[in-house]
């Protein structure tokens, strides 16, 4: 004979509802409740859930007990409670508006001031980075001079993991977009912290992309920050010799904005730095934007009304000026680098 089954086994996806209804039930509660062990477990399975799940518990009074978890002294109570704000934090404006009215900024410094774990300033550095990606966030984060003080010390540690390092510069490159944060994050150290940065990171890395990247935007507030600074121009010159394409665009537009700023005093410390051959490298194969400030400081950095001459001097008349006056600011070009002179040359004269 023939047995009737039940319609949730003959229908497996009203069984994964009421199961799915039922753990979302089993969250809340256990979130709210105030057991620290169910909470725990609440947070886990909170990071586990779909997006529309968890968007949907963050209507239900969710922030505050894992805000609150973030306070404990536990390790695992904290990274769980982190993993889970920032699954109900990312790719949803609202309740990154929710969690730093809450209260999340000050409890964020405060781990990033205190813990030693590693996998929990990660997850810190990774949270904030998300909460300032929003625009009505930014005053807020802003407003706290500590915080930006903090990170700006962590990018240049040396036991901060890269993943880290990127977070924390993106933070900044986020808060930096509105034009009044940027002479807290200038007064905080941030260009030399990202002038370290560059100085021991490997230059072809995203993490030289990004801090120079950080910093060419910073650097227009305040282009005296970086020329005050010793062995900063040497550090973007190698930038400019070694980074990758968008590195060296990066570097080349924080020195154009230095030599900009103050060109008799800053011309010849940028040239006694020896910034000829890879601006004229990068004159020639960098990007689009980096070829045309290169071609820029180039002119400023040389007497450009003795050789800019429409048709009154040859090419040739032009390169050897310009390599006469290199050499009289003690700087020496091989001979290898002529062709890139010559080139350099034609396409400024075209």
């Amino acid at each position: 004979s023939l047995t009737l089954l039940p319609s949730e086994v003959i229908n497996p996806k009203f069984t994964e509802r009421k199961k799915s209804a039922a753990m979302e039930e089993i969250v809340v509660e256990s979130l709210l409740s105030g057991n620290r062990e169910a909470q725990i477990e609440a947070a886990i399975e909170l990071s586990n859930l779909s997006r529309k799940q968890r968007q949907k518990l963050s209507e239900r009074e969710i922030i505050s007990p894992l805000l609150s978890m973030l306070q404990s002294r536990d390790s695992i109570t904290t990274e769980v409670a982190l993993s889970a704000l920032l699954s109900l934090a990312f790719g949803s404006e609202r309740n990154k508006v929710r969690i730093v009215k809450s209260g999340a900024v000050p409890m964020l410094l405060e781990i990033l001031q205190s813990e030693t774990k590693m996998v929990i300033i990660e997850l810190a550095m990774a949270f904030l980075l998300i909460l300032s990606s929003c625009n009505k966030n930014k005053i807020k984060i802003a407003s706290s001079t500590r915080l930006i003080h903090l990170l700006v010390g962590l990018i240049g540690l040396d036991r901060l993991t890269t993943q880290a390092k990127l977070d924390g510069i993106a933070t900044l490159h986020n808060l930096s977009t509105l034009h009044q944060i940027v002479p807290l994050v200038i007064s905080s150290g941030a260009p030399y912290a990202l002038l370290q940065v560059i100085n021991f990171c490997d230059k072809s890395s995203e993490l030289a992309e990004k801090a120079t990247a950080l910093l060419e935007n910073i650097i227009t507030h305040s282009p005296e920050s970086i020329s005050s600074i010793g062995g900063a121009i040497g550090v973007l010159v190698e930038a400019i010799e070694e980074g990758s394409s968008q590195c060296k665009e990066h570097a080349v537009g924080v020195l154009l904005c230095v030599c900009n700023n103050d060109r008799e005093r800053n011309r010849g410390m940028i040239l006694r730095e020896g910034v000829v051959p890879g601006l004229l490298q990068v004159s020639v194969d960098g990007t689009r934007r980096g070829k045309e400030m290169a071609r820029e400081l180039l002119l400023q950095l040389r007497d450009c009304s003795g050789y800019v001459i429409k048709n009154k001097q040859s090419k040739s008349e032009i390169v050897e000026q310009i390599m006469r006056e290199i050499d009289q600011e003690g700087e020496r070009i091989p001979k290898t680098m002529l062709k890139l002179v010559e080139e350099m040359i034609s396409k400024l004269t075209t």
